[in-house]
């Protein structure tokens, strides 16, 4: 597993996962199924009938601790390869970071999973909570996910 930090707002890690893309993209785009593999153990739970299909469809997350509800916008798509969104409010604009998946086929039954955290787009005039939680996000949350996801997809 590699990690890395490319920038202070910015964070990433990889890990080659033993299951095909397909398997582990259903995993990610399916939002009723990201509380079972999240690493940040910030969701709650999400609707079922939410799985995602293209730029600019939105599902909404219910959190842990706040019960607060987050809207996600998708901004990046790629069937199989690709899926990022950028949560917010419901109702408002994006708040400003973003939530990246990158899936490379290695083999047929292996697949490279890539995450990033990117909140290089949180403006000054964020809220100091959403700015404490973007600072306290780490590689290893990161990982965990990637660790959850693995159990999971190769679980299938």
């Amino acid at each position: 597993m590699e990690t890395q930090e490319t920038e202070a707002r910015v964070l990433s890690a990889s890990r080659e996962i033993a299951a095909g893309a397909g398997t582990i993209f259903e995993l990610i785009a399916d939002p009723a199924q990201q509380p079972r593999w999240d690493g940040n153990d910030n969701l709650a739970e999400a609707g079922a009938d939410q799985r995602v299909h293209g730029v600019g469809d939105v599902f909404t997350m219910t959190l842990t601790g706040t019960s607060g509800v987050r809207a996600n916008r998708v901004v990046e798509f790629e069937e199989g390869r690709l899926i990022a969104w950028m949560p917010g409010d419901p109702g408002q604009e994006p708040a400003g970071h973003l939530w990246r998946w990158e899936l490379e086929p290695v083999e047929e039954s292996r697949t490279l999973v890539t995450h990033v955290y990117d909140w290089t787009g949180l403006p000054p005039q964020t809220p100091e909570g959403r700015l404490r939680r973007a600072r306290t996000t780490t590689t290893d949350m990161l990982r965990a996910s990637l660790d959850r996801l693995a159990t999971l997809a190769e679980g299938s």
